[in-house]
């Protein structure tokens, strides 16, 4: 699988593309760089890569407007990066549809881990079927990572289509904040319990109104998939 996985690299410091091209490429994967957010939308234009790290400071065009644009015609995963490390930063990464972030200063084999999490997760798996969840004019197949409503497909990031499979195959169920990310994100997470918050945000946003069926809030708990018999 990874010979066929190209990764395109958006950062302004050569030296961060000088030390992930050497370990990106090490992994087996194909390796781009963009040095700047206008480059890196004409890369992605011209020939779109299987996964992008988006660094959030560029020059010409910031990674918050190139993620802002991939989204409108893409669903690639991407790594945020930032050097920032504020919260305001990581969650409006998210609320822009992001599947990570990372925080630099980093470690390569931190990010190689990340980048191997979500492909695992998004790449098809001909030995692994993921049985799809049904609901009245709602379908979450996680094996091919789509969401139909009403026969049809709904653009939703591989985040949050795992988010919504997570919280629909156990209908009634209460999920705490910490539950899903640990669950949902496969390791420790360096943010808050808010980037739940954030993608079941973007999720009711993308999901129209239903009677038979919402993602319910349950105050100081967290969260549930309700269906109305």
């Amino acid at each position: 699988m990874a010979e066929n996985i190209t990764i395109l690299i958006c950062d302004d410091q050569p030296m961060i593309h000088e030390t992930l091209h050497e370990y990106i490429e090490a992994e087996g994967f194909n390796c781009r760089s963009a040095f700047d957010g206008e480059q890196a939308l004409a890369m992605f234009t011209a020939n779109p890569p299987d996964f992008i790290i988006l660094d959030l400071m560029m020059p010409k065009k910031n990674g918050m407007d190139v993620c802002r644009e991939i989204r409108q015609v893409s669903n690639v995963p991407i790594i945020m990066l930032t050097a920032k490390g504020e919260e305001i930063d990581r969650i409006l990464g998210l609320e822009l549809g992001a599947d990570d972030y990372i925080v630099k200063p980093f470690s390569p084999r931190e990010v190689i881990a990340r980048v191997k999490v979500i492909l695992r997760r998004t790449q098809n798996s001909p030995v692994e079927t993921i049985p799809p969840l049904r609901f009245p004019g709602l379908l979450i197949n996680l094996t091919n990572y789509e969401v139909k409503v009403d026969e049809q497909i709904l653009p939703c990031t591989p985040k949050e289509v795992e988010l919504l499979y997570k919280l629909c195959a156990t209908p009634g169920r209460v999920f705490n904040r910490e539950q899903l990310l640990a669950d949902v994100w496969g390791y420790d997470y360096y943010g808050d319990t808010r980037v739940v918050d954030t993608q079941i945000k973007r999720l009711r946003q993308k999901l129209p109104h239903h009677d038979r069926w919402s993602i319910r809030s349950i105050y100081g708990v967290g969260y549930k998939f309700e269906v109305t018999e």
